[in-house]
Formats: C-alpha cells, structure tokens, sequence
C-alpha cells in the first residue's frame, strides 16, 4: 500500500488525495507535521527515487524561506540536507509518496499517472 505524507491544510495534498481516492488507488495517509520520516527513511526514499535531493525539499515552505536555505543548500552536502530534512517535516516537499519500487514528491498528476495506472 502506498504511503502518503501529507500535510492537512495543503492545498495540493488534499488534490493529490482526492485523486487517489477518484482512481481506487489504496494508500495510508501519514501527517508530515506529526510523523515526518527520519533521517535514515529519507536516505531509503532519496536512494529508490532517482530524484536530486532538491526536489525533496518544500522550496516554498516558511521554514525554508525563513532559513534561508536557496542560498545554503548548494554548500551543504546530501548527508548535511538528508539531517536537515529529518529535524522538520514542514520542509518536505509534500506530498511524498512512498510505493513499492518509487518515490514522488509533490504532485504532478502525469507523474503520477506514469508511476500507478
């Protein structure tokens, strides 16, 4: 079953979720605030994806801004950006979906079609 972390009030959460719902696809839903995946499931995520890192981070969350993190990342290395993902589910790019053989983070309903039709 797929695993979705989300985040209640996110527009393109509950987009992505009424989707699931319209296309039959089961899937547990895991509040990204709350339960947000530690350093070693974002490694595990990170690694079966075959995304740049980048794209796991929330580039418009307030934490990101706030951190000013466009201008620090680039000198970070992935073990500094996989740390600092796993302190704050707030900047996972959401929501990220965990199947069996991939990985997507936010929502782009192609993408999606690809991965679960």
């Amino acid at each position: 079953m797929l695993k979705v972390y989300c985040y209640s009030r996110c527009t393109t959460c509950k987009k992505a979720l009424k989707w699931l719902d319209e296309n039959g696809i089961e899937h547990e839903v895991i509040d990204i605030k709350t339960d947000h995946p530690d350093e070693q499931t974002l490694r595990e995520y990170y690694a079966k994806s075959g995304l740049p890192l980048k794209r796991f981070f929330n580039t418009s969350g307030i934490p990101y801004r706030e951190m000013g993190l466009s201008k620090k990342l680039p000198d970070m290395s992935e073990d500094e950006q996989l740390a600092l993902l796993a302190t704050n589910g707030m900047l996972v790019k959401r929501p990220l979906v965990v199947g069996d053989d991939f990985v997507l983070t936010g929502f782009k309903e192609q993408e999606w079609v690809e991965k679960m039709k």
